[in-house]
């Protein structure tokens, strides 16, 4: 069912009236010439401009993609908050498979649709969109981040979010088992792309176990070829159904965090890169009664966040990494506050965030 502008009813009953929703702005983008098809969501500028990354993808339909865009926006909002950001929280998806569609014509189209926004939404690189892409888009919009260090900007951003996750993961540590090293831990990483590979670098270094999966078997490959000592588990399934697993680290899409995964999950902590990891709410409470500690997704994987912001005002990478090493006291204060209200340290974390939006508003 649909309204009269043609989008479906509950997208806009999510919207409006959800605790989901809330989101100041929505734009729908369609550019025919170049089959761009693009939703941007606004969900808070209290703040500062909304920031975050660009997601190119091939949803099923453009509900989904709406829907997809509303989860992350809010996300991003907790995020920029909990990163100690002056930005509130934006999101944009581009409809359709990347290695298909898209062209040089069509992110100058998509940079022109940003730029009509004046500033109130600050562009980057996500799932399907990378560097080159930034650049291009930066060529038609000036609130465009994540771009190539030939172009003025500070490059991948990946490195910095593994870094960050890697700092949630030893504060995690020190949480349940007192010592923050990863020394002698096995780790799951489950999705070894972009991020995840950076993160299986900072685990060696530290001395733990690896154990990884990924549906490339060529990302897969490219770890094991460099560390062959790296165990290789068929599957997420598999992987979290690991033996002996103490920490399990999901770095590809949202939803890791479902009915089905986590009553098998044999690790004690879950820390990784994907956004959105709770599949609904619910989950982080059913984490809890298992004894699961979770460390919030958008605070542990805020590194790549910092770094692009940091972008607007002249990259630094020592600073930002400076910043991003915060992450590990972060952390251990969402499960100090977890502790004291009762609650599970997604929800701390949350009403953290959302204390601190709110001062934002305040006149």
């Amino acid at each position: 069912m649909t309204d009269v502008t043609g989008v479906p009813v509950d997208v806009l009953r999510t919207l409006f009236h959800s605790d989901q929703g809330g989101h100041e702005q929505v734009v729908i983008c369609q550019d025919r010439a170049t089959g761009l098809k693009a939703v941007i969501a606004l969900h808070s500028t209290a703040l500062g401009p909304a920031l975050g990354g660009t997601r190119f993808y091939p949803y099923a339909s453009e509900e989904e993609a709406v829907t997809d865009a509303l989860n992350l926006s809010r996300g991003m909002s907790y995020k920029n908050a909990m990163a100690g950001l002056e930005h509130g929280g934006g999101k944009a998806v581009i409809i359709g498979d990347p290695e298909l569609i898209k062209s040089e014509e069509l992110l100058l189209a998509y940079g022109r649709f940003v730029a009509s926004l004046g500033g109130r939404y600050v562009t980057a690189c996500d799932v399907g969109t990378f560097v080159a892409d930034m650049d291009v888009v930066a060529r038609e919009c000036r609130w465009t981040t994540g771009r190539s260090p030939e172009n003025g900007g500070a490059g991948d951003s990946s490195v910095l979010t593994a870094f960050g996750v890697f700092q949630g993961m030893r504060a995690s540590a020190q949480h349940l088992w007192g010592d923050p090293t990863l020394r002698g831990r096995k780790v799951g990483v489950a999705g070894v792309g972009k991020v995840g590979r950076h993160l299986v670098e900072h685990l060696l270094s530290d001395g733990a176990e690896v154990v990884v999966t990924d549906v490339r078997e060529e990302s897969v490959r490219r770890i094991t070829d460099l560390h062959p000592e790296v165990g290789v588990a068929a599957d997420t399934d598999a992987l979290i159904r690991t033996e002996g697993l103490d920490i399990y680290a999901p770095c590809a899409l949202g939803g890791a965090l479902n009915d089905a995964s986590v009553p098998v999950l044999t690790a004690k902590i879950v820390c990784g890169a994907a956004n959105n990891q709770l599949a609904h709410p619910g989950i982080e409470k059913d984490l809890a009664d298992r004894s699961v500690l979770y460390a919030p997704d958008y605070v542990v994987n805020a590194g790549g966040v910092i770094q692009v912001a940091d972008e607007l005002h002249g990259f630094d990478f020592d600073r930002c990494k400076a910043k991003a090493a915060k992450i590990f006291d972060t952390t251990l204060a969402i499960f100090a506050r977890a502790k004291a209200d009762g609650i599970p340290p997604a929800a701390a974390a949350d009403r953290i965030a959302e204390q601190r939006m709110a001062e934002a508003r305040r006149p």
